[in-house]
């Protein structure tokens, strides 16, 4: 007794180890995702001031005087240093020799040191969950997208170009699909990327919400919101189920067209299986006498022979063609509706409705 106690005491600890050196390891191979920053330094140097700068960057610094970084007030820099300083460093050893080793330049500077640099004063907001980004994570650095020296026009938040022409440059393929025939109004000037997206947050697929994507979608389309007494469940966990937001050659931004959107989830109706020249047996609506004016009985029977012949002048295909073209024609409020969307269960016992014996139906 006491050598399994012992045994299952290592095995306790052994468990405790692996699961140390599994953290450790994921630790070591970046499987948690977050970008360590390095703030690059010029040793020996000391602040000289921007007049010292202009001396030779007079070009570049009557432009940058006008933006926001060339009008920050000392205040706003809470005893920091300002001007070209404060993300070039102290300019002394560069101003002296003329090294451009010397000075800090963004365009010699890894993503994660630029980077570095943006966040002494800007990490505010979304900018704290910079280091989870999936843009630091793929090397992406501030100076990529934004552009400090602006000229006399400078663009809104500093950046390179416009929305979405800037996060085209590097996401063709959502330029492609705004092009499709249905799709969100950025072409027409009415939203941005950033309407939806936040290019600084650490969010799955960088969205504004933090919760479900379709807290994000319900700011627009609130009508879809419900609550509804019968929801459908999709609609509940994530609206890009069924829609690409960024655009789709079927109407409405569905992935593919009805019925085959529909068909990955729900199995086929059964007016869709149905041939066009069969009668349902014991129907009265196909019942000669019933045709013909006369009431049955409870419980009276009529042959066959008096049973009216029904052929559907369409087509074996007819009621394949009519029910299996879009389900939306019928089930109109798919995202979530108060009436039900079918009155009882339907059994075809016998095989009496053309259709597999014992199928089920989901209307009748």
């Amino acid at each position: 007794m006491r050598h399994l106690l012992t045994s299952a005491k290592r095995m306790v600890q052994l468990a405790a180890l692996c699961s140390l050196v599994a953290v450790v390891g994921a630790c070591a191979t970046g499987a948690v995702r977050e970008r360590l920053l390095t703030l690059p330094k010029i040793d020996g140097a000391i602040t000289v001031g921007d007049k010292a700068c202009a001396q030779c960057h007079e070009a570049m610094m009557a432009p940058f005087a006008r933006t926001v970084h060339g009008r920050l007030a000392d205040f706003e820099v809470m005893g920091g240093a300002k001007g070209c300083e404060a993300c070039h460093g102290p300019g002394s050893l560069h101003a002296g020799s003329g090294d451009t080793t010397k000075i800090l330049s963004f365009k010699q500077l890894a993503a994660d040191q630029a980077s570095a640099i943006c966040l002494k004063c800007h990490s505010a907001g979304s900018l704290m969950e910079w280091h989870g980004n999936i843009h630091a994570l793929n090397d992406v650095a501030c100076t990529d997208c934004h552009k400090i020296h602006q000229g006399a026009n400078p663009v809104k938040k500093s950046l390179k170009q416009p929305e979405p022409g800037l996060c085209y440059s590097c996401h063709q393929e959502y330029q492609a699909k705004a092009s499709f025939p249905s799709h969100h109004p950025l072409k027409e000037g009415k939203m941005t990327c950033s309407s939806c997206h936040q290019p600084h947050g650490s969010t799955k697929k960088l969205l504004k919400s933090d919760e479900r994507p379709n807290d994000l979608c319900y700011t627009c389309h609130a009508r879809y919101q419900g609550p509804f007494v019968f929801e459908h469940s999709p609609v509940e966990e994530d609206c890009m189920i069924c829609h690409d937001p960024h655009g789709s050659v079927a109407n409405n931004l569905l992935k593919q067209n009805e019925p085959f959107l529909c068909l990955q989830c729900h199995e086929s109706h059964f007016h869709a299986t149905r041939t066009g020249s069969s009668a349902a047996p014991g129907n009265t609506s196909f019942n000669g006498t019933a045709l013909n004016g006369t009431t049955l009985a409870p419980g009276q029977t009529v042959s066959t022979s008096t049973r009216v012949g029904y052929t559907n002048t369409h087509g074996t295909d007819a009621w394949a063609q009519a029910f299996g073209t879009k389900c939306s024609v019928c089930h109109s409020k798919v995202h979530g509706s108060d009436l039900p969307s079918q009155t009882a269960p339907s059994v075809n016992t016998g095989a009496t409705r053309g259709w597999p014996d014992g199928a089920k139906g989901l209307t009748r």
